[in-house]
């Protein structure tokens, strides 16, 4: 958050609870009773469309083009406890949201723009990417499937993130994309890579909905923000490739190397006396996991200027015909162009001399409820 005095008080104003640092923001009152023939419920009416839109603003008109196909969505739990989310319209019978909105929820509601609350039970989700789908059986006309991006947005694009910060339902916030393949925490000590990042404001209640160009176009899918410019979204690339998986099988299967990594730094590369200065070393392998036996973690440690830095352990530099400087670019390599049970060349560095190991990849091990 903000530590402005200023920004804090407007906060505190607006939202009396707030859960988790992705963001949902605790509804307050008793789960909505909705109407199953038109829609609408007793509790809040629709977010309405007679608020005045400056279509003379590019942010204006594509708040106009995109707002009827995000909705608020509201979570109850068997506790009766629940939370605040956006969402946006992937195709006629499904909307994408994330994991971490609607991952525990007995009851999902949504409300778009132009209706009441509708009950949008939960088709699957992935705790791995953060995403999930829920089935809607029945939307609004204006209500139409929002398209992806088809490559990946550069560093100043401009953007829009829409959605229901704090339960203000159909908010707009303007930025640039302000970074791209960054990687995101995930379960298990896991990572979400190619996520983007931008400086449009995202606050809880904005997570789930869509971060999208000039052209409508997703972008991303907000994740996390903390309205100090600079808020997350999952790839437009990754959502395609997890979201239909989640709808036709019910799953999304992780290509999984089973080892741990750590960037090459320069204590790294002087105790491993390494004739390369990037890459990705590899700290441990796990035992069991498809690297065993195939590729070679650390067997010791020397101090370098005071600091211990981990040696003998295998530096991957390429992976099939893609380098791998980092660990962003390997994570990215992995989730977008391969998939469990795919054999793949790993180009090392080990003892000092170059070589190529083929490695089968796993599936990342499920995780615990």
């Amino acid at each position: 958050m903000d530590n402005r005095l200023s920004r804090r008080a407007m906060l505190g104003t607006l939202a009396t609870a707030v859960g988790g640092a992705a963001g949902c923001q605790a509804p307050v009152g008793n789960p909505i009773q909705a109407d199953p023939d038109d829609g609408s419920s007793q509790a809040t009416e629709s977010t309405g469309s007679a608020n005045q839109i400056n279509e003379n603003s590019p942010y204006g008109a594509v708040y106009d083009d995109v707002a009827d196909s995000v909705a608020a969505v509201q979570v109850y739990t068997s506790n009766g406890r629940g939370g605040q989310g956006s969402a946006f319209v992937y195709s006629d019978d499904y909307l994408v949201t994330n994991q971490h909105v609607v991952g525990r929820a007995e009851k999902v509601y949504v409300q778009y723009r132009d209706s009441g609350w509708i009950e949008a039970p939960v088709v699957e989700t992935d705790v791995y990417s953060d995403l999930a789908v829920l089935e809607v059986n029945r939307k609004p006309d204006s209500a139409s499937t929002l398209p992806f991006v088809e490559e990946e947005p550069g560093i100043g694009t401009e953007v829009v993130a829409i959605g229901n910060p704090f339960g203000l339902s159909g908010s707009v916030s303007a930025g640039i994309i302000s970074g791209v393949d960054r990687t995101l925490p995930a379960a298990n000590g896991f990572s979400i890579p190619d996520a983007v990042q931008t400086d449009s404001a995202a606050n809880p209640g904005n997570s789930g909905g869509p971060l999208v160009d000039l052209d409508g176009r997703i972008v991303g899918v907000i994740n996390s923000g903390g309205g100090d410019n600079i808020a997350f979204g999952i790839s437009a690339a990754l959502t395609k490739r997890v979201v239909p998986a989640l709808i036709e099988e019910g799953d999304y299967q992780h290509s999984y190397m089973g080892v741990r990594l750590t960037d090459v730094t320069p204590q790294i590369i002087q105790a491993n006396d390494l004739p390369v200065s990037r890459g990705v070393y590899i700290d441990e392998v796990i035992s069991g996991g498809p690297s065993d036996g195939v590729l070679q973690g650390s067997m010791g440690e020397r101090e370098i200027n005071g600091v211990t830095a981990p040696v003998d352990g295998d530096v991957v530099v390429r992976m099939n015909d893609t380098s791998t400087p980092t660990r962003q670019e390997l994570s990215t390599f992995l989730a977008l162009e391969t998939s469990p049970g795919d054999t793949i060349d790993v180009r090392v560095i080990r003892d000092g001399e170059r070589q190529t190991v083929e490695l089968e990849l796993g599936n990342r091990p499920p995780v615990e409820q």
